[in-house]
């Protein structure tokens, strides 16, 4: 069959510097090193920085997660933690060791800014994801959390000053969409698009590929939120069918009935040898008619 293989895909700059400080620190630590919840959403990456000697702790929240972690290090996720979180690894007596990614830090500082300055901030961001929950902690009372246009319907904001943000990992166009909502009930909303330049690209090449193929894989876990939103844009904007796939074995040939071409792409968080046997298997394989 032949195979598409979209570009960019796969790892991004903060999942890079994020492995990187994770191995840095288990290679010159004594005594345990954990991470508060999946250090990138990825089960495989999850695993192997497990094997190297960096113990998960993964809990509904980071404050929970906090309480089970008794001694040594504790590392940052690459989503980002709330002040709150930060504070009680000190009071734990933890070192604490921050991978959060640039794009998302950037975003803390922006919330945490327009929230001094007494703004009341919509954030749209995905409900239960960690990169939200750090960033609504740098000012709970003043940032709203919505996900749908429900959500922003049902906001009581007393007008002021209003600012409108996001999570950097969402859909490019859903979010475009939700602004406007957010713009229509609140014309005065200054709005700060923090959707970061990888998650960016990633969608819009997938959405420009699916015009040439198919179908398209992207291989990625399902707790990945961008894997997620490039599975969304290419069944909505590109037309096509899309799967989300964790490894190789996920793969249903039933899908490839009458394809002729394939394209795939991967997650920021996708390590680039899962993605790479896909792109192999697929090119050997003769589709079912």
């Amino acid at each position: 069959m032949e195979v598409l293989k979209i570009t960019p895909r796969g790892y991004c700059h903060g999942v890079v510097d994020a492995f990187r400080i994770a191995r840095r620190v288990r290679e010159e630590t004594e005594g345990p090193v954990h991470m508060l919840g999946m250090l990138v959403h990825n089960t495989h990456a999850t695993d192997d920085l497990q094997r190297q000697g960096v113990a998960l702790v993964d809990q509904p929240n980071r404050l929970d997660g906090l309480e089970h972690i008794k001694e040594g290090t504790v590392i940052f996720t690459a989503h980002g933690v709330s002040p709150q979180v930060k504070q009680r690894a000190l009071e734990l007596g933890l070192k604490p060791v921050d991978a959060t990614c640039s794009d998302v830090v950037r975003t803390h500082e922006l919330v945490a800014d327009l929230a001094h300055k007494g703004y009341q901030v919509v954030y749209i961001g995905r409900k239960g994801h960690p990169e939200p929950e750090g960033v609504v902690g740098e000012a709970p009372g003043s940032v709203h959390l919505v996900q749908d246009p429900e959500d922003i319907d049902a906001l009581e904001l007393d007008g002021g000053l209003i600012a409108v943000t996001c999570q950097t990992t969402l859909s490019v166009w859903d979010t475009e969409d939700l602004i406007g909502r957010v713009k229509a009930r609140f014309p005065q909303a200054e709005v700060y698009n923090e959707i970061c330049r990888a998650t960016q690209e990633r969608q819009e090449a997938a959405v420009e590929a699916a015009k040439e193929v198919d179908l398209v894989i992207v291989v990625g876990s399902p707790r990945s939120s961008n894997s997620l939103r490039l599975v969304e844009v290419v069944k909505k904007l590109g037309h096509k069918p899309a799967y989300l796939v964790d490894d190789l074995e996920e793969l249903d040939i039933e899908w490839f009935k009458g394809a002729k071409k394939v394209g795939v792409t991967s997650g920021a968080s996708t390590p680039t040898q899962l993605t790479r046997r896909v792109v192999e298997y697929l090119e050997a394989l003769e589709a079912p008619p």
